[in-house]
């Protein structure tokens, strides 16, 4: 077991954890939802109407296929990559706290400082390189967490499924209903002259005027309003994951693989199911056979409660393929992704840049790629993480920003090459 060791200070502060306790179910469905992650956020862009319009995608010769391949994103992936991979990082946070606790360090002091380097990270990357960030909101509910650390069984389940189930909703639909949105101008942001604006300025290299244009929305849309849902979602899929750590129900997932079978048959039809009924509602919406707001908050209200039944069978699945020889062959290759999941995450938004965007060498294919490509450019890019990652940590004992992460939050870097490498 890795010792403590004692600071300048006097501190009593912990190393990082080595290979030895990792958790391989924890990186390989770290590494999966990764991939959901960026494949939304590839083709938002394009489906949300922000750097597209409608009518350049329903010019494309791929737009029947695209239409497709929106729709089994918005069943499959949508909002269930983003909530797995809340509820690891809260799980994650129960084990880190759990080690820590156990080797009489000051986790409340290391926890911290973790998460205060982890905000700057991600105000960066928000404010310079992807505009949908999430690494600043983990790193903000995380703050919560150690207040909420303590509190009891019943209470982190109840009230991290109500806020998880909930949360974001109910603020969308008081936004809505109260025209706050409106009357900040969201609705033309969205516009299709608002997109070709956003392409014109791409096109032009105008790397400024694209931070500027792109903050506009993030303030009006997030910082000004949604922000409140949007720490509600987060935080109750972290109190889950806290819930789900204390029983130890991943880190001993070969104890319970009977539960996981029963949970699976369980939670991925009937979450598939709800999808799908929202998904009906909403091309009823679309074809103007249903209207109303109370035919849109059914449509979400399917939406919200059937992405944590998803997510919950995708975990399922993917711990008890880890236990079968084909599954293992295909699955354990994402543990390395997983283990450098700062690295990567912030390698896909230069990616995405690249693909849509004309700053500096971007091939500025906003407007002009369907969805349909846009998901082969997915597999493809995120195949090359899986990659480079792998050939990284055969000579490294850390993701570049992973061993950065660790460095400013332990107080003294760690060597970056591998002494076996």
């Amino acid at each position: 077991m890795t010792s403590r060791v004692i600071n300048g200070a006097g501190e009593s502060v912990g190393r990082p954890a080595i290979s030895s306790e990792r958790v391989t179910e924890l990186d390989v469905l770290r590494g999966f939802a990764l991939f959901g992650v960026f494949l939304a956020n590839l083709v938002k862009p394009i489906s949300w109407n922000l750097l597209a319009t409608s009518e350049q995608m329903a010019a494309l010769p791929s737009q029947s296929v695209d239409n497709v391949f929106i729709f089994l994103i918005n069943v499959f992936i949508a909002d269930k990559s983003n909530t797995l991979f809340a509820f690891l990082f809260g799980l994650g946070f129960y084990i880190q706290m759990d080690r820590l606790s156990k080797r009489g360090v000051n986790f409340t002091a290391i926890y911290s400082r973790r998460l205060f380097i982890l905000l700057v990270f991600g105000f960066v990357h928000l404010i310079f390189i992807w505009f949908w960030d999430i690494l600043h909101l983990y790193a903000f509910c995380g703050f919560f967490l150690l207040i909420l650390r303590r509190a009891s069984d019943r209470f982190l389940l109840v009230m991290g499924l109500f806020l998880a189930l909930t949360g974001r909703l109910v603020v969308d639909l008081w936004l809505n209903m109260s025209g706050t949105l409106d009357s900040l101008g969201v609705p033309v942001l969205y516009e299709s002259t608002a997109a070709l604006e956003r392409q014109a300025i791409s096109q032009s290299g105008n790397y400024l005027g694209l931070l500027t244009n792109l903050f506009e929305i993030n303030w009006k849309e997030y910082f000004l309003t949604g922000i409140v849902g949007w720490i509600f979602y987060v935080l109750g899929r972290f109190m889950i994951g806290i819930w789900v750590g204390r029983r130890g129900w991943l880190q001993n997932a070969s104890q319970y693989l009977p539960g996981y079978r029963r949970v699976l048959w369980i939670a991925l039809p009937t979450g598939l199911g709800i999808e799908l009924v929202g998904q009906a509602i909403g091309w009823a919406i679309s074809q103007h056979l249903l209207s109303g707001g109370v035919w849109e908050v059914l449509m979400s209200t399917c939406h919200m409660t059937a992405t944590p039944f998803m997510a919950t069978g995708y975990a399922c699945l993917i711990v008890l393929g880890l236990r079968t020889g084909l599954g293992h062959r295909l699955l354990s290759p994402l543990a390395a992704v997983g283990k450098m999941a700062l690295t990567n995450y912030v390698a896909q938004s230069f990616i995405i840049g690249f693909v849509l965007l004309g700053i500096g060498p971007g091939l500025n294919l906003a407007g002009q790629i369907g969805i349909a490509h846009l998901t082969y450019v997915a597999f493809i890019a995120f195949g090359g993480q899986i990659l480079f990652s792998h050939l990284w940590l055969q000579h490294f004992a850390f993701g570049p920003l992973e061993w950065v992460w660790r460095g400013l939050t332990y107080g003294h870097f760690p060597p970056l090459v591998r002494a076996d490498g």
